[in-house]
């Protein structure tokens, strides 16, 4: 509750009776409340006041810590993710962010792949719809329907028909570095890095700046390692699937 006080005349002469004042209430913040004691907190407590997760989105797995790693997916701007990587990590993210309640649309040359994921998911719910390629239309994102739009299309994705929209984010799946790899890592907001050869690892470290440690560990990451990673962070994590996504998914696989 927010109060200004006016004095309701000049300010008396030293020793006078004390100026009389009067309280008005601010447009727009409402009658004023119950008196309550403030509340006080002494600074060796402030180390108490913390959350368990530090950010909103969807549980992608764990940091080296053990602790969880959250991917704030969908946003009120338009969101583009790539992962070079395996099917099965994509899919993780695809029934996790499902389970959010968010519409999953998957554009695909494999949709063998994908059906079975997409009759599993939402317990029957159409949340997750498999697309030709080239079919996909708009998808009406908002902030009360979020969209996934994963897109697997090999190492070469054409681009995307879709407009650029808020709450609408794009995993583009790559299983390698293709021609125009350069172009595909540079117009992301965010990489996901599996397990790659050498000289994958070395033209990834060239574009997003990686150091020569994250480089040399690209090419021995485990089948459930993904290094996530902008120009600015990085961030190792490693994906536990549960009994239920391994009953739809199987055990963790970089190729498929």
């Amino acid at each position: 509750m927010a109060y200004q006080t006016y004095p309701t005349a000049p300010a008396p002469a030293p020793g006078t009776e004390q100026t009389r004042t009067r309280t008005r209430i601010l447009p727009g913040f409402g009658l004023r409340g119950p008196k309550r004691e403030k509340h006080v907190l002494n600074p060796e407590d402030l180390g108490a006041m913390a959350f368990p997760v530090g950010d909103d989105g969807v549980v992608i797995g764990v940091d080296p810590q053990q602790q969880p790693a959250v991917l704030g997916l969908f946003r009120p701007t338009a969101y583009d993710l790539v992962l070079v990587g395996g099917v099965w990590t994509a899919q993780i993210i695809a029934l996790r962010a499902a389970a959010t309640g968010a519409r999953i649309a998957v554009e695909t040359a494999r949709p063998q792949l994908w059906a079975p994921m997409a009759q599993a998911a939402g317990g029957g719910q159409p949340c997750v719809t498999v697309h030709q390629v080239g079919r996909l239309g708009p998808q009406g994102a908002s902030v009360a329907s979020p969209v996934l739009v994963v897109r697997d299309l090999g190492a070469r994705p054409p681009r995307s028909r879709l407009s650029a929209a808020p709450w609408q984010t794009t995993l583009t799946l790559l299983p390698y570095l293709g021609p125009n790899a350069a172009r595909v890592l540079n117009a992301a907001d965010l990489v996901g890095l599996q397990r790659i050869s050498p000289q994958e690892a070395e033209l990834v470290g060239r574009v997003l700046s990686l150091g020569d440690q994250d480089v040399a560990s690209l090419p021995t990451l485990g089948e459930d390692i993904t290094l996530w990673a902008t120009r600015m962070r990085r961030q190792y994590v490693r994906t536990v699937a549960g009994q239920a996504e391994t009953q739809v998914l199987g055990a963790p696989r970089r190729m498929d």
